[in-house]
């Protein structure tokens, strides 16, 4: 008697499920379910002892022992006041969150005070007299020596501007007519405000600094939360100054389930704490159990049709090939074998097939584009074709341009023209792709890049100096070549996309950011980089931003403000 296949098949699948799959899950889903808690547990605890370190880091490395460096330095009994003053705006220099610093005499109520030019003038352009502002008061600086706070951040905002600045205070050995001296600073907090923000925890989770009133800090406005129960719990510890890291679950106000973890920096009256969602921490967890209770309703049924189905699917993954196959040679690279996850000689060739037809596809779509840009476009369509369109995207775009190239190209012949561009766009590409940015396209002699992602900015003016720089030992002081660059650079909106016709394509970007770039780079002079001021606020330390008098710019109504950028002078350790 003949037994065929399929039936075999059917009869082990009945087997198969009857077994207690719903006891099985159950199990897997708890023990799932405590892994997940403890990494959870683990993710939120670690992300809040983090951010605390970062602070007390930062506080500690970043401004108090530079700023003790100072005071020993001041402190020196030899120097007159004009000298301290001179050594407190060396020390400003080297200081770029310092935005003040000042000697205070006991009972004088007129401080030698130095302040940052660029915050002084944000302040008064708010209606604020810097000095006024900037300057810790002797009734300030009686209380820190009263209370014993020297050394010890006092936070405060600057409503107007949404600043957080703390103060700091330094006993000084050295006296002015027998007056104890003490060296104040004001710090602008806009690091540790950054280093919030840009967390990677915030693309899921919060992160929240409040203070010991509930209120939140680091913000533009702080607003009191301490009905939320987790903020409730940390309020008690930092008045009491305790530096206990704890983690809790708990309901919000609106009904939410949260998980959150707290953390107390060592120099700041503040704590860090992080949040979750129960929704979003065990999502796995919830779509598990929805598939494990879909699985256990329908695999009985399933497993019988996949049994009887099974003969038929023995030859349906060569008939799909073929087709594929088929339509490929007709042109359509856009077709693929789909649902073949035959781990044999079948499945094999269905996956050399899927690699040549999508290999046939970029190689297609590549004739008509060029950038980095383009070719992560087209792979992203997986071989289904470029379409026309665009869309935004936030950029930040370079342009450099080779000025006294129209003269130079007329006292010289054609290959020596090419060969000094070639020389001139190798330098520059390197310099591009260094520093993370993509080059859409060369225009005559003219280089335009883009820049995206995290620190665009930052990239984009340290390429854009870089430039410069390597131009111009390359090539500056070569004689009988007039040639120079100029470097413009703006960030905002764009539109990204493929424009053109339909079988000649350029995979672009298009907007006023990309003509603002353009503009600033047709206004730098020989060796300059005119950079927006949209870039200048996202850049970090190590380039110096000179203002310059806004320019007229085509298209634009009033002036535009501009700024030259250059590396930072390296200044030497002041004197201990």
């Amino acid at each position: 008697m003949r037994f065929p296949l399929p039936l075999k098949f059917f009869l082990f699948a009945a087997l198969v499920a009857v077994v207690p799959l719903a006891l099985v899950g159950e199990n897997l889903v708890r023990i799932a379910r405590d892994e997940l808690k403890s990494a959870v547990n683990e993710d939120l605890t670690g992300v809040a002892a983090q951010v605390r370190g970062e602070f007390d880091n930062m506080y500690q490395g970043r401004w108090l022992a530079p700023l003790m460096v100072i005071r020993s330095g001041v402190d020196n009994p030899d120097l007159d006041v004009a000298q301290k003053v001179s050594l407190l705006t060396q020390g400003m220099e080297q200081l770029s969150d310092v935005v003040a610093l000042q000697l205070s005499v006991e009972g004088s109520d007129i401080p030698m005070l130095v302040s940052d030019q660029s915050f002084g003038e944000a302040l008064a352009a708010e209606g604020l007299d810097p000095v006024t502002t900037l300057a810790a008061s002797s009734d300030l600086i009686a209380n820190i020596k009263a209370t014993g706070q020297f050394g010890r951040p006092l936070i405060s905002q600057i409503p107007e501007t949404g600043d957080w600045v703390a103060t700091l205070a330094l006993p000084m050995d050295s006296k002015i007519a027998g007056r104890d001296l003490t060296l104040a600073a004001r710090i602008n907090l806009s690091p540790l405000r950054r280093s919030v923000m840009r967390h990677p925890f915030n693309q899921r989770g919060n992160i929240t600094i409040v203070d010991h009133a509930g209120r939140t800090a680091l913000v533009d406005t702080p607003e009191v939360i301490n009905e939320r129960a987790i903020v409730a719990a940390a309020m008690p510890l930092i008045v009491a100054g305790a530096r206990a890291d704890a983690l809790q679950a708990y309901q919000r106000p609106d009904g939410t389930a949260m998980l959150g973890a707290y953390a107390f920096p060592d120099w700041f009256p503040w704590a860090v704490i992080t949040e979750l969602s129960e929704e979003k921490a065990y999502a796995v967890i919830s779509e598990m159990m929805r598939r494990i209770i879909t699985v256990g309703a329908l695999g009985f049924a399933l497993a019988s049709l996949a049994a009887l189905v099974f003969s038929r699917r023995l030859t349906s993954p060569i008939l799909k090939i073929g087709r594929v196959a088929d339509a490929i040679g007709e042109g359509d690279y856009g077709q693929r074998v789909q649902n073949v996850r035959a781990r044999d000689e079948i499945g094999d060739l269905a996956g050399r097939i899927n690699v040549m037809a999508g290999q046939l596809s970029e190689r297609m779509e590549l004739m008509k584009f060029v950038s980095h840009e383009t070719v992560s476009a087209i792979q992203a369509r997986d071989g289904a074709g470029m379409r026309r369109g665009g869309e935004r995207r936030e950029v930040t775009m370079l342009f450099s341009d080779i000025r006294g190239y129209t003269a130079f190209s007329e006292t010289v012949t054609p290959e020596e023209v090419i060969e000094v561009l070639n020389r001139y766009f190798g330098i520059q590409s390197e310099i591009v792709v260094r520093h993370g940015g993509d080059i859409d396209k060369f225009v005559g002699d003219e280089l335009m890049a883009m820049f995206v992602g995290e620190d665009k900015e930052d990239r984009a003016v340290r390429c854009g100096v870089e430039i410069k720089d390597a131009l111009a030992q390359s090539f500056g002081a070569q004689t009988g070549r007039e040639l120079a660059v100029g470097v413009g650079i703006a960030s905002g909106a764009v539109v990204l996309g493929a424009m053109g016709a339909r079988d000649r394509m350029d995979y672009t970007v298009l907007g006023s950011t990309v003509n603002l770039a353009a503009r600033l780079c047709s206004k730098a002079g020989p060796w300059e980089v005119l950079v927006d001021r949209a870039t200048t606020d996202l850049v970090d330390e190590g380039i110096d931003l000179q203002a310059r008098t806004p320019v007229a710019l085509k298209g634009y109504e009033d002036p535009v403000p501009v700024f030259h950028a250059t590396l930072a002078p390296v200044l030497e350790d002041s004197p201990v």
